[in-house]
């Protein structure tokens, strides 16, 4: 029997999720040899990551770890909180909590949840773009530090 594939409109929020978790898919199997990624950059050719810039390998577990809650869902907050660095990922959510309320736009005294939907989804779109591309530079970096470049 023959799985069915839904083809979505190409700026559907699905499609970018789907096409972000194909790229890292890939990045995972290309990238045999994760260690080697340490320490290099993301850009320029054989160089050394610079102190505090992310290095491959950072990217590399970064976009790993996000491709599982794109596939999976997100963890329960709690869970969240307490995986998270002691604590600070409460601080930083509620943070934004109240940034978010300044800034709501408001309807009769509620918040404009269709403007908050577009402005998310939006923001979700660009992102998940943004990451498939940086899974789309490591694998690329990755292969020509192997010397597979094609």
């Amino acid at each position: 029997m023959q799985a069915q594939t839904k083809h979505y409109p190409k700026n559907c929020l699905l499609t970018v999720m789907e096409r972000y978790t194909a790229v890292v898919r890939n990045m995972e199997q290309v990238v045999m040899i994760p260690s080697l990624l340490r320490d290099m950059q993301l850009n320029g050719q054989g160089q050394q990551a610079q102190d505090g810039a992310p290095d491959l390998y950072n990217y590399f577990t970064m976009l790993k770890a996000i491709r599982v809650d794109v596939d999976h869902g997100l963890l329960p907050r709690e869970e969240w909180w307490s995986k998270a660095a002691g604590g600070r990922a409460h601080e930083a959510e509620q943070e934004a909590a109240e940034t978010e309320e300044v800034g709501d736009k408001r309807v009769l005294g509620r918040p404009d949840l269709e403007a908050q939907f577009h402005l998310h989804s939006t923001s979700l779109h660009h992102v998940l773009t943004h990451l498939t591309l940086k899974a789309e530079q490591v694998t690329r970096r990755y292969q020509e530090i192997m010397g597979l470049a094609m």
